[in-house]
């Protein structure tokens, strides 16, 4: 398997459940924690970690067509991973917007931290989501793949960058 398509899968792996892991966290931030069922509580968790792997999917596919080269993730790393995190705060900024005031899908509870953007209230912790879990997810995809074969990675670009960070 070319090592490019073992980042990709090990980072989208760790997104699936860096995401999943986040959205249960952060559910009671929603209304949704006090007023649904058990059963729209999982179905909740289940959609936004879907929508989440959408988001994240779409974000590093754009951002290798747009900023990778033919040696990714040898070299041009830090800006694609830069690129999938600015496109997945980006989309997931337009997207609680549309659905907490515009559609009304959905809301923050009181426990959830806000802050204004162009005028609209934007929940805190989905924002930080598409920092947190992008970020660790490329650093365990990169991680994995230096301690697979560190002899032939330790000349590449990325591997001295992540061993000295």
């Amino acid at each position: 398997m070319p090592s490019w398509l073992a980042v990709l899968r090990r980072y989208l792996g760790a997104s699936a459940i860096g995401h999943l892991v986040w959205e249960v966290a952060q559910l009671p931030l929603y209304t949704i924690w006090s007023t649904g069922t058990l059963p729209q509580k999982v179905i909740a968790i289940a959609h936004c970690t879907a929508g989440d792997m959408m988001i994240a999917t779409l974000s590093i596919v754009t951002a290798l067509v747009l900023a990778a080269n033919p040696h990714w993730p040898d070299d041009r790393f830090r800006p694609v991973a830069a690129l999938t995190i600015i496109i997945g705060v980006a989309y997931t900024g337009f997207s609680e917007w549309l659905n907490t005031v515009v559609r009304a899908s959905w809301s923050y509870s009181d426990w959830m931290p806000v802050f204004d953007m162009f005028g609209f209230r934007l929940g805190l912790s989905p924002m930080l989501q598409w920092v947190v879990v992008p970020t660790l997810a490329m650093w365990l995809a990169m991680r994995v793949r230096m301690s697979e074969d560190p002899a032939s990675l330790a000349t590449s670009a990325a591997a001295r960058r992540l061993m000295h960070s």
